[in-house]
């Protein structure tokens, strides 16, 4: 009888622990149709720039925060957009790709990837930081995330 309801717990936390890491994050790629929810449901944005097919700290800050249930779980505090900058042209539209550099000449002149960018409900810019640590340290993210949602 220990057996079973040990497996039985077993599985319920296997099942549990799955699903916490597949929550997916619904990612706006328009910044126009962010701002109208951020105003309507009164939520900061977080843009979030990235190379996605050659930026390896993008990547790597993809898996180590943006996955991250500590993140996903603050998420619904917040209005996602992505805006990449494929190398790859299949990745997204062409008409995608050149909406997307006209938002990264307005909040990411200097063209750094990775880079976040936090708006408040009226489109004012409140915050950014760019780059992530070889060591792999979500800090100083974390940190970020947390001062400009305490705003």
């Amino acid at each position: 009888m220990k057996r079973i309801l040990f497996f039985t717990l077993l599985f319920v936390a296997t099942i549990s622990t799955a699903q916490m890491k597949n929550t997916k994050l619904s990612w706006l790629t328009n910044l126009d149709e962010a701002q109208t929810i951020s105003q309507t449901d009164n939520k900061p944005i977080l843009i979030y720039f990235t190379g996605s097919d050659w930026c390896a700290p993008c990547m790597r800050l993809k898996e180590d925060f943006f996955e991250n249930p500590k993140f996903t779980q603050q998420a619904n505090n917040l209005v996602l957009v992505k805006i990449d900058y494929p190398r790859r042209v299949d990745i997204i539209s062409e008409e995608q790709l050149d909406y997307n550099k006209t938002i990264i000449a307005k909040y990411n002149k200097q063209q750094t990837f990775p880079k976040i960018v936090m708006l408040n409900s009226k489109g004012k810019e409140i915050g950014r930081i760019s780059g992530y640590s070889p060591s792999r340290d979500t800090k100083n993210h974390f940190e970020f995330l947390k001062t400009h949602l305490e705003k």
